[in-house]
């Protein structure tokens, strides 16, 4: 009862959005509100809290949270507009806009695309021009809504800064809610037709709604309402960055920041019996510290010098720098790794031989024959991680090196803190996926190349390291990309990984099926 007469008067003057045709509409102008209208979450406060903390940490994000109730309490019951200042002042004062922009391009499109509202997509999406007004900071939400969902124009709060860093405040007109989305819409379009279709999801939205010669509503999302799945997306998210797995409401911000300290002792422990016990109790040691290893498939023995059989090549899936550790932790040995870039520090408290490579295709050649001879070995031929199903383009390097090759499934489960970066330092790595309070990882050993297709066999090393590929992607039910290394950290970083380099896009045609 209490939600029907909810909706009602939300629709009072507009009727609801699951009424509008979307026949022939590609030469038609929409307009979109976008918290509560393109998404279903009609509060802004977790995206802010994500800024928050991937940019000023955790001493910002309590900041944050204790402004909250200020805000709440003036978004309520005095203005939409006074609230949302509270929010940016005390998310943005003192912050680089560059900061703001890298974590606007990089961490939130993830969180975006995950809560996007299907009615409202299906209109939106028809539309041959779409355009956003919101209240949100623009330097939040544009790169999202450009480069995800297609949007033309997007017309939001302008924070105001000073010599590179943002001040807090807003500039003229202010936070665009009410007459000021009309306003900033009759401004847009000065010069052309406005926008046939306008599309809102409160009072404050009518302003501009009338505007338009259509109007339609979207009454607030009940849990019947399922966000967009990923293949409806127009474009996937293959690249994300960020510390945080999760949105964070205020009550799981409040959590996050009281574990932080309790989760980074907890790390400290999980590591220090990784790096000082013998690797055959490493297994039990992380299970008894609350880390979950699940081992699947047939490993093979360890390589025999004496009787000159030279060392397994293992080729794994990327997904942290911690891979090489829990391959080794599964076979109950430490099995050397070589890798392509790893902080000083992880090296020195890393519980097994780590080399790297020096991206000198003869030099590494070379070093990885050398190794062999010596035992066991493991490669991640991605070259960097990716969080998402999908696996990168693998190297074809070490396919020509040795016709003993054994792919390796890598995937692992974090519910709290991610345990790669593209923009951090990743010396943290392996501290924030210990921070996890239950993280998990799953090795699955996947049956030895057969002779007859190795290079040994005349197979070109590209193909074996595409069938491998295809193998491991099987195994996962992932799904196969030509994505390298450079557009990971081109997309996430605005660099190729090791120098800088302009602003980044993301090609789609890359993505392929296996």
């Amino acid at each position: 009862m209490g939600n029907n007469q909810k909706n009602s008067e939300y629709m009072c003057e507009f009727p609801a959005i699951s009424k509008c045709e979307t026949y022939d509409r590609e030469r038609q102008t929409v307009v979109s509100d976008f918290d509560g209208t393109l998404l279903r979450g009609r509060s802004s406060f977790p995206y802010f809290a994500l800024v928050a903390f991937e940019v000023g940490g955790v001493l910002r994000l309590l900041l944050l949270l204790l402004a909250s109730p200020i805000a709440g309490f003036l978004y309520y019951f005095i203005s939409e507009s006074a609230g949302i200042r509270v929010l940016i002042f005390a998310t943005f004062a003192g912050m680089k806009v560059s900061d703001i922009e890298s974590v606007a391009r990089a961490v939130l499109p993830k969180f975006y695309s995950s809560d996007l509202h299907p009615e409202a997509w299906r209109v939106f999406s028809a539309c041959g021009k779409r355009c956003v007004l919101t209240a949100n900071p623009t330097v939040m939400v544009e790169p999202f809504l450009k480069e995800f969902l297609g949007a033309d124009l997007v017309m939001g709060t302008e924070i105001d800064s000073w010599k590179g860093r943002a001040t807090g405040l807003v500039k003229k007109p202010g936070v665009l809610v009410g007459r000021n989305k009309a306003e900033a819409l009759l401004e847009a379009f000065k010069d052309a037709p406005l926008p046939e279709l306008a599309l809102g999801d409160r009072k404050t939205d009518y302003p501009y709604m009338k505007l338009c010669k259509e109007g339609y509503i979207v009454p607030p999302a009940t849990a019947e309402v399922q966000a967009v799945t990923v293949d409806k997306l127009p474009k996937p998210v293959v690249f994300h960055d960020g510390r945080l797995v999760q949105k964070l409401t205020p009550f799981t911000a409040l959590i996050t920041i009281l574990w932080i300290p309790v989760g980074f002792l907890l790390a400290c422990l999980r590591m220090a019996a990784g790096a000082l016990l013998p690797m055959p109790l490493v297994y039990y040691a992380f299970w008894a510290l609350g880390v979950r290893v699940t081992i699947k498939g047939t490993p093979p023995p360890a390589a025999k010098k004496s009787i000159g059989k030279t060392g397994v090549l293992f080729i794994c899936s990327h997904r942290t720098l911690l891979d090489p550790i829990f391959l080794s932790t599964a076979l109950g040995r430490p099995i050397p790794a070589v890798t392509y870039s790893l902080s000083r520090l992880s090296e020195i408290i890393s519980p097994i031989k780590t080399v790297r490579l020096t991206r000198d295709r003869t030099t590494d050649a070379n070093m990885i024959k050398n190794l062999l001879q010596e035992g066991d070995l493991v490669i991640c031929p991605e070259g960097t991680t990716c969080r998402e199903p999908f696996l990168l383009r693998f190297s074809a390097l070490f396919a020509e090196l040795t016709n003993e090759l054994v792919p390796v499934a890598m995937t692992n489960k974090m519910h709290m803190f991610h345990g790669t970066t593209a923009r951090g330092w990743k010396a943290m790595d392996p501290f924030y996926f210990f921070m996890n309070p239950s993280p998990a990882y799953e090795v699955t050993f996947l049956n030895k190349l057969p002779y007859e297709l190795t290079c040994a066999n005349g197979k070109m090393s590209h193909d074996v390291a595409n069938y491998i590929q295809r193998m491991i992607a099987s195994s996962l039910s992932y799904e196969c990309t030509n994505f390298t290394r450079k557009d990971k950290y081109k997309m996430l970083a605005g660099n190729d990984g090791t120098v800088a380099a302009g602003k980044p896009k993301i090609a789609a045609e890359k993505i392929m099926g296996c």
